[in-house]
């Protein structure tokens, strides 16, 4: 009996293994992974095959065990499709912990939605979604799908890590591609990561990894591309939107760009024409017509994106844009560039990775197609100047924080070349204060001041004048929040594009500003300029750190106590001198009721090793104490 027994148990448990996916459960995950894991990644799993320039298939199957809430938000249940990118197959099934399947949903359960970004009034991308609310944790969820697209010019980069605090079971990506297209690769920050392996042949590559536990993410650390491996691909030979490419190297690549993408979208109405060309007069300085065309652009156009077909890569028509008043960043670039062509003046559309994300810069040695924005270049005798083409704002020759510091291709009917964007040093992005307040006996602070900004910090602050009252005050307010019940008496702003200068008047009043304690008062001198940022500390700190803008602040204030009242005690004066910038304060008295407090601090811009990060937080926790320095002022 016994010998008949077991074999209808080994069934049994066959049986019962196959229904849970017992490989599935989440006591199976080892603790290593779950530790600072909200969720792990049990198999990522993608095959591209590229057999020739116009045919693409992805299949990819992703399992991905969410041990909490936050773990959402490495759930991507979706599939995005347009006119030539379609779905072939997509499925997703649930687990509980123990792997038992509770649930799967067919493609008629996903939803298909616009991915509209807000902005465009034309968009053809549309995905299929499913809509998937969990009711216990953790759970596992499997996603299988299958896409083709005769898109061949991105091929998405693969990464083992896809983001912090989400650890990593098993990872592989393989691409089986005609030799011919000539698939190219680079690496990213391999040599400090190990455990990547990659196999490749005369027709395929794959890379994999396993067993990746998961990083917090550390504050100051670099974008997430400059600390953990990466690896782009590319085809020499592509298709974009049915448009033949070829990218061996910038400045083949833009050179077809500019033969395929822009050359044929150059017209100008003879009226328009007509137009500019009086509004330029007999003027000759290339630069001084350019503030004439960019300006002639600003107040008759604006931003809106149009996102259809080839329309995401090629910008509207010149003329079409001329007609309508606006366009996207490639339209409204295009358009400025046409005008400018139309009255002898030369510039380069100008490929662009713009905002704060991961990604800034082109990379410098892999020709592909990059970016997510359009700029304007103007060669001049003294260098390069940058025109940010959809804003009706932007002072000429502005960048700001959106485009600076980084690589960019620009686009010439010769061919594409990469160069960098203005980096603004420490020294140019420089804001001043200069004024007086004085403390009565009741502490009440009544004063003046006038802030002077640039560079960087005028790209901070110039978007004020455009404010309610109400937001200008309470912008005051965040900005002053060491001064309690602040009230704005007047304000007065000034916005000097020529010099790309901001300037702030404000008189300001505060109810007890300084503290009575006995008859005396106390407070800080440095009312208008106090830093109290300091990083977080950490016990053992893992990434190198990033300040990525340097900046300058300069002040010199005057202050004044009531009659009958002495300086019982003041700050001494301090100065700091290190690698990553100094700080300067000095109380200079000028007679027995008045002080002037003056201040320098200079944080310049570095990558530095997390060795260094400790003596950085103290450098920093030190400008916060000494800014927030008191003085004490009592009856003579």
């Amino acid at each position: 009996m016994k010998l008949r027994v077991l074999p209808f148990f080994l069934l049994f448990l066959s049986f019962t293994v196959q229904a849970q996916k017992i490989e599935y459960a989440t006591m199976l995950i080892p603790d290593s992974l779950k530790q600072n894991a909200n969720a792990v990644l049990r198999l990522n799993e993608v095959n591209i095959s590229i057999p020739s320039q116009k045919e693409m298939v992805i299949k990819s199957k992703i399992v991905t065990t969410v041990l909490n809430e936050l773990g959402l938000r490495s759930l991507d249940l979706s599939e995005n499709y347009d006119k030539n990118r379609r779905i072939n197959k997509i499925e997703a099934t649930v687990y509980d912990p123990f792997g038992k399947e509770i649930k799967t949903y067919r493609r008629k359960d996903f939803k298909d939605i616009s991915v509209a970004d807000g902005v465009s009034i034309f968009n053809d991308n549309r995905a299929l979604y499913l809509d998937f609310t969990p009711t216990n944790y953790p759970f596992t969820v499997v996603l299988e799908s299958e896409v083709a697209t005769s898109n061949t010019a991105f091929i998405r980069p693969w990464s083992p890590m896809n983001g912090y605090l989400e650890s990593v079971e098993k990872t592989t990506v393989s691409i089986v591609y005609k030799p011919e297209l000539g698939l190219k690769t680079k690496e990213i920050n391999f040599k400090s990561h190990l455990g990547i392996e990659k196999k490749e042949t005369a027709s395929s590559i794959t890379y994999s990894a396993k067993n990746l536990v998961a990083k917090k993410r550390e504050e100051l650390a670099p974008g997430f591309t400059e600390i953990f491996p990466l690896v782009y691909f590319s085809l020499e030979k592509f298709s974009l939107e049915n448009v033949e490419g070829i990218a061996t190297n910038w400045e083949e690549f833009g050179k077809w760009y500019y033969n395929s993408l822009l050359a044929d979208t150059e017209e100008i109405p003879e009226e328009t024409k007509i137009k500019v060309k009086q509004l330029v007069g007999a003027e000759k300085n290339a630069v001084e017509i350019a503030k004439i065309i960019y300006k002639y652009v600003q107040e008759r156009t604006r931003y809106v994106s149009v996102q259809v077909g080839i329309g995401g890569w090629r910008p509207m028509l010149a003329k079409e844009v001329d007609k309508l008043g606006y366009g996207d960043c490639k339209a409204l670039t295009n358009y400025t560039r046409s005008l400018l062509k139309t009255v002898g003046v030369d510039s380069y559309y100008t490929v662009v990775y713009a905002g704060d994300d991961e990604t800034k810069d082109l990379q410098q040695d892999f020709a592909s197609i990059q970016g997510n924005h359009v700029i304007l270049t103007l060669p001049t005798d003294k260098g390069l100047v940058w025109l940010e083409c959809t804003s009706q704002i932007q002072p000429f020759g502005f960048q700001g924080d959106f485009t600076d510091d980084r690589n960019i291709l620009l686009i010439k009917p010769e061919g594409g070349e990469i160069v960098k964007t203005k980096t603004y040093t420490e020294a140019e992005s420089l804001r001043t204060i200069k004024g007086a307040y004085s403390v009565n006996e009741e502490g009440k602070l009544t004063g003046k001041i006038k802030m002077i900004s640039h560079g960087i910090q005028y790209d901070n602050t110039f978007g004020k004048e455009r404010m309610s009252k109400e937001d200008q005050t309470n912008r005051y307010k965040e900005e002053f929040a060491n001064i309690n019940n602040l009230s704005i008496k007047k304000m007065q702003l000034t916005n000097d594009k020529n010099k790309i200068e901001f300037t702030e008047e404000l008189e300001v009043e505060a109810e007890s500003y300084a503290q009575n304690s006995a008859g005396k008062l106390m407070f800080a001198l440095n009312a208008f300029d106090q830093n109290s940022y300091v990083p977080k500390k950490y016990k053992t700190r893992e990434f190198p750190f990033e300040v990525i803008r340097g900046y300058t602040d300069e002040d010199e204030i005057e202050i004044s106590i009531p009659e009958g009242y002495v300086f019982e005690a003041k700050p001494n004066n301090a100065e700091l001198k290190t690698e990553f910038g100094e700080y300067k304060m000095e109380f200079i008295s000028v007679n027995p009721k008045t002080i002037i407090c003056k201040r320098k601090l200079i944080i310049k811009k570095g990558f530095y090793e997390s060795a260094k990060y400790e003596s950085y937080r103290k450098f920093r926790e030190t400008i916060a104490k000494l800014d927030n320095s008191k003085t004490v002022i009592s009856k003579s």
